[in-house]
């Protein structure tokens, strides 16, 4: 007698209902089929050697199929662990920095089913309460700047960002707790210009939280690193008027945040660059209002604002705005 397959459960909220419309019936023929086929790539995550094809087909699947997906993937037996065992199956290679584009590749396509895990509300705190983040954190240590590194790097980093899209204090505890910061600071530091903007979003969603802006704003050198590198990345990667200016959009917000401590908004009279000062970064925010505002708010605190500083002449041109 063969062996049962494992089964999987799927609600009865998410199963194809009959579309009032004409023609509905091949609809949910179709939507039963789809459902079908995600449950047996599922299921293949457990056999090694199905698991490539199924890694590659789930993650094509992943957004469309977010809200059976995410679920499926977690309550189904055993396949977490199989995706773990694809991790831990490449760290030896970097710390020689002999990772192959396509071991690189199979395991990003693991991490694009951890996001789908993660930005689900049914399991994103259970995602987090079994610390599965901490098994991508040695991916964000990295310092190599090849392909199979850097694609490492940002989808990790998409992993993360999905956790801290939704505001949840837990969330943010917990990242603090394992020290995602000075991971994120290395991914500012040596990531590409995406992965650059990524971390910074998530640094930027941290300090939104009053636990994160404590927690960065409680330690001077811990303060100095973020507002040092933040105003580097400001001055080493100039925002030119063709291109979209996401980078500069975070790191401005990460600032303003920051200006919020009044510790912090001291410090950011030395720390801020000259060129979020003299007008050159507003010229380039003519299309986002929202930041362009943020922006002169910041510079209108580290002014003359909380930290009582007198007006200079040279930011007239921003403050006169407000």
């Amino acid at each position: 007698m063969a062996p049962l397959q494992p089964s999987v459960s799927v609600p009865p909220s998410i199963t194809a209902s009959p579309s009032p419309i004409g023609g509905g019936g091949a609809a949910v023929t179709q939507g039963v089929n789809d459902l079908a086929s995600v449950e047996q790539l599922v299921l293949d995550l457990c056999d090694p050697l199905l698991r490539e094809n199924a890694l590659v087909e789930l993650s094509k699947k992943s957004e469309m199929f977010q809200d059976i997906l995410a679920p499926l993937l977690w309550h189904s037996f055993g396949t977490i662990a199989s995706l773990l065992q694809e991790i831990l199956s490449i760290y030896d290679a970097l710390s020689t920095a002999n990772l192959s584009p396509g071991a690189s590749n199979r395991v990003c396509n693991v991490l694009a089913l951890f996001q789908c895990v993660a930005s689900h509300p049914e399991t994103r705190m259970l995602f987090l309460n079994a610390n599965i983040p901490c098994y991508l954190y040695p991916f964000l240590n990295t310092e190599s700047k090849t392909r199979p590194f850097e694609y490492l790097r940002l989808t990790s980093l998409g992993v993360i960002g999905a956790l801290v899209k939704v505001d949840d204090s837990k969330v943010i505890s917990f990242l603090l707790e394992t020290e995602i910061v000075p991971r994120c600071l290395r991914c500012m530091e040596v990531g590409s210009e995406l992965s650059k903007t990524v971390a910074t979003f998530i640094v930027q969603k941290i300090l939104l939280d009053n636990l994160g802006l404590c927690y960065l704003c409680a330690n001077p050198e811990r303060l100095f690193a973020v507002g040092t590198l933040l105003a580097y990345m400001v001055v080493s990667h100039p925002v030119q008027p063709s291109a979209p200016a996401r980078l500069l959009k975070h790191i401005i917000r990460c600032f303003h945040r920051l200006s919020d401590n009044p510790s912090a908004c001291v410090a950011l009279q030395a720390l801020l660059p000259d060129v979020l000062k003299d007008g050159t970064a507003d010229s380039f925010l003519v299309d986002d209002p929202a930041t362009r505002r943020c922006l002169q708010q910041l510079l209108h605190k580290v002014t003359v604002g909380t930290v009582g500083g007198a007006p200079r002449p040279d930011l007239d041109h921003m403050s006169s705005r407000i």
